[in-house]
């Protein structure tokens, strides 16, 4: 499929919902975040203390080893059997203690999400469903995952940490890959150009949806299951960086990400939609792609 028309590059991105970060990235424009600003409001100390903690955790404890052990212990997908509407409504039942600005059910933003995509792109279906499902691998946080290994900006775990990655200065003193001689150089244990496809992310609820996506086998276009896995990755996706690991394949993705992206966040507002009504157009397209009981 080919790259949607008139996208434009995404210079200045929101935070993934529920990361709250986004006041802190450097390569905010002034003006975006100006008048993006109502979406987030992380002014306090404590909440910046909050913000800094959850990444210093994050970055100290996302290591190769880790993230091995967690595809080992959630490929089964033996945690639950339930729909993907079922989903979405468990997701109702999680308190994010990151994201002071939002006190509605996380259904809404996923409906908000999805709804934006639709009206922007009308014969996209599957991109609207991409909007619905983005952030229903935070199901981790229900199983009793930590929210640093579930939310928040994504990252390569087996090279050096480039720097658009946020805090990146001051949170992987810890982090014990940084001591070993090949995880520490920028290329680390990648081959130059290997394609993101092959490299090793930090783990969370885009890599856990991604892999669930496959083990489903969800009908959807490779754009939808790329948009799924690498929507967290602000240091490439926005920051520019880790150009070194890519290819060719990664390049035509990027602005699909990009695209998605600008929904992700900017969709939220306080004026709800009305997910009775909307439910039955978005189980026809869980039916279409992804029907059933799934493996979790």
């Amino acid at each position: 499929m080919p790259s949607p028309s008139g996208f434009l590059p995404a210079h200045s991105s929101g935070s993934k919902d529920p990361d709250p970060s986004l006041v802190y990235r450097p390569d905010m424009e002034p003006e975006a975040a100006k008048d993006k600003g109502s979406f987030r409001n992380y002014t306090s100390g404590p909440l910046l203390d909050r913000v800094f903690t959850t990444y210093k955790l994050m970055h100290t404890w996302q290591t190769v080893d880790f993230v091995r052990r967690k595809h080992a212990q959630f490929g089964s997908f033996s945690y639950k059997r339930m729909t993907v509407m079922e989903a979405v409504d468990m997701l109702d039942g999680l308190v994010d203690e990151s994201d002071p600005d939002v006190d509605f059910p996380n259904s809404f933003h996923a409906f908000q999400t999805a709804e934006g995509i639709r009206k922007a792109h009308p014969d996209k279906d599957w991109f609207h469903l991409i909007g619905l499902l983005h952030d229903l691998g935070k199901v981790l946080a229900l199983a009793g995952e930590p929210q640093w290994a579930v939310v928040g900006d994504t990252f390569p775990v087996g090279c050096r940490p480039q720097g658009s990655v946020l805090f990146c200065d001051s949170t992987f003193q810890d982090n014990p890959d940084l001591q070993d001689p090949l995880y520490s150089t920028e290329l680390g244990m990648y081959q130059p150009h290997c394609g993101l496809e092959n490299v090793l992310m930090s783990w969370g609820h885009d890599e856990y949806l991604y892999l669930m996506m496959k083990f489903n086998k969800f009908s959807l276009p490779p754009e939808a299951f790329y948009i799924i896995r690498f929507h967290s990755f602000y240091p490439w996706h926005t920051g520019g960086d880790y150009q070194q690991l890519c290819n060719e394949q990664d390049l035509a993705m990027l602005p699909w990400v990009q695209e998605f992206n600008k929904f992700d966040l900017y969709t939220k507002s306080s004026d709800l939609p009305d997910v009775d009504k909307l439910r039955p157009y978005y189980q026809g397209l869980i039916d279409k792609y992804c029907p059933g009981v799934l493996h979790w």
